[in-house]
């Protein structure tokens, strides 16, 4: 929820270098297939500074696919809107109150999106890696197991 606050650069460039190596070392078919899937599902840190803009109704959370932070930010503003037009003898200062607290709790990610764009693609490549490993242990696990039955 505060990536924009704890996310330090030098940790994710770093993550970033360290997945490039691990991919280096996938033989070709695999890198291949590793970027295919990447390629389809990898955020262009531009598109969610756009969306960031409106940063008051969460939509660059749904571009990261974080349905629960972009639903908050969007049902708080609309509830904010709603107090603030509530007229003059009406909770008007809540409204304002609720709009100035998600403007200062979201600011810092329309200034950060680069790098919180560059955690979720790493993020998204480590969970990638991760099930293309697994994919390789159970074949090779299933191979091995067919070439001992031959045996048998």
């Amino acid at each position: 929820m505060f990536e924009a606050f704890t996310l330090k650069s030098q940790e994710v460039e770093e993550k970033e270098d360290k997945l490039r190596l691990s991919v280096r070392e996938l033989e070709d078919s695999d890198r291949m297939n590793f970027h295919k899937a990447l390629s389809d599902r990898m955020k262009d840190p531009d598109t969610y500074a756009v969306l960031n803009f409106f940063f008051i109704t969460g939509i660059h959370h749904f571009y990261l696919e974080n349905h629960a932070q972009g639903s908050i930010n969007l049902i708080g503003f609309v509830l904010g809107l709603l107090l603030l037009l509530g007229g003059l003898d009406g909770p008007w200062e809540a409204g304002i109150s609720l709009i100035v607290f998600i403007i200062v709790i979201e600011l810092p990610a329309l200034f950060r999106s680069q790098i919180i764009v560059k955690n979720y693609n790493n993020l998204l490549s480590s969970h990638i890696l991760t099930d293309m490993r697994s994919t390789s242990q159970e074949i090779s696990i299933n191979h091995e197991s067919k070439v001992i039955n031959q045996k048998d």
